[in-house]
């Protein structure tokens, strides 16, 4: 039986794995018949996890639709319009999980840290939905430093520290492993 108190949940830290977690706990929580509504910031909706995650009945993935490239490569016309795109789609995405005909009790902001690191989303928006969720909504933010009133909030936070990686010798990202 999934449980009624809804609590949030941190993956963060230098190394490989958060999403990966994220995920994990995904299945984990559908194979328990949780519902689960599961969407990305900054990646373009083609990672190989999705090619599964959406043949799970009791998963749902949120695509966000765009994808504006590496946050540091940038230009601040780009950059205006990932923040309104971004901005959007979080609120898109808080709107299904407080909607009171939602069915869904686990919610994943893959790379939601990022995105709010960068300026592309409003913070505040961030720390009210977290501070007002449905009490019964268990809620997963990914990425790296996240801020302390974000850390603040949340009853997991659980660090994932890289000690050696293939991109330290200039090993690509691999289809399947890292994306």
């Amino acid at each position: 039986m999934v449980s009624k108190q809804g609590l949030i949940h941190i993956y963060t830290g230098e190394g490989k794995g958060k999403t990966t977690a994220a995920i994990g706990l995904s299945i984990r929580f559908a194979g328990n018949g949780g519902n689960v509504l599961f969407t990305q910031f900054l990646k373009d909706d083609k990672s190989s996890e999705i090619n599964i995650l959406s043949k799970i009945d009791n998963i749902t993935f949120l695509a966000s639709g765009k994808n504006f490239g590496f946050t540091r490569s940038m230009t601040p016309e780009i950059k205006k319009l990932a923040k309104a795109h971004f901005s959007s789609h979080l609120n898109k995405t808080i709107e299904i999980a407080v909607s009171k005909s939602n069915k869904f009790k686990l919610l994943v902001l893959d790379e939601i840290i990022a995105a709010d690191n960068s300026g592309l989303i409003p913070h505040e928006k961030l720390i009210s939905f977290l501070k007002n969720k449905p009490e019964n909504l268990e809620v997963v933010l990914t990425g790296r430093k996240p801020s302390d009133d974000i850390i603040l909030l949340a009853d997991y936070v659980s660090e994932i520290k890289k000690i050696k990686h293939p991109y330290d010798k200039k090993v690509p990202a691999r289809a399947g492993i890292e994306f």
